[in-house]
C-alpha cells in the first residue's frame, strides 16, 4: 500500500515559472533516505513540516555527519544559505497530501533535483 501511494506522491516545488522548462539547467541532484533521525531537530524536538524535515536531512548529512542508507552527497546543500533557500522554496511551493504524509512519517526515499532557469531557481522532489 505504501509503495503504491509513494509512487503517486510527486512534489513540485517552484519558485517562478517553468514555462521555459527546456531552457532550465539541472544544477545538482541527489537521493536521500528520510529516516527517523531526520524527523527531529538538533534539540530533539519533533519536526512538523516537510520542509523542516528535508532541511534537517541535509544538515544531518553535511553538518552533523549523520548518514543513512540511501543518502547521497550533493554540492548544493553543504551551504547553510542554500539549505535555508530550499526550505523557503519547499514551504512556498505545492505539495500533494500523500507526499506530505510520507515525509512526515519518514522511512521514505526522496530524489531532489535543483534547477536554475530564466525565471528563477526551483526544486523538484520525488517521494517514493
Amino acid at each position: 500500500m505504501k509503495n503504491n501511494l509513494a509512487l503517486a506522491a510527486i512534489v513540485s516545488i517552484l519558485l517562478g515559472s517553468t514555462s521555459a522548462a527546456y531552457a532550465d539547467q539541472l544544477v545538482d541532484q541527489y537521493n536521500a533516505y528520510i529516516g527517523q533521525d531526520d524527523l527531529y531537530n538538533s534539540n530533539g524536538e519533533r519536526l512538523t513540516q516537510p520542509w523542516q524535515i528535508i532541511r534537517q536531512d541535509r544538515a544531518n548529512f553535511h553538518k552533523f555527519g549523520i548518514n543513512q542508507r540511501g543518502d547521497e552527497d550533493d554540492g548544493f546543500f553543504d551551504s547553510v544559505d542554500n539549505r535555508a533557500a530550499a526550505e523557503r522554496m519547499i514551504r512556498d511551493g505545492a505539495m500533494t497530501r500523500a507526499a506530505r504524509a510520507l515525509l512526515l512519517d519518514g522511512d521514505v526515499m526522496i530524489n531532489v533535483k535543483i534547477f536554475e532557469g530564466p525565471d528563477g531557481d526551483y526544486l523538484t522532489i520525488t517521494v517514493d
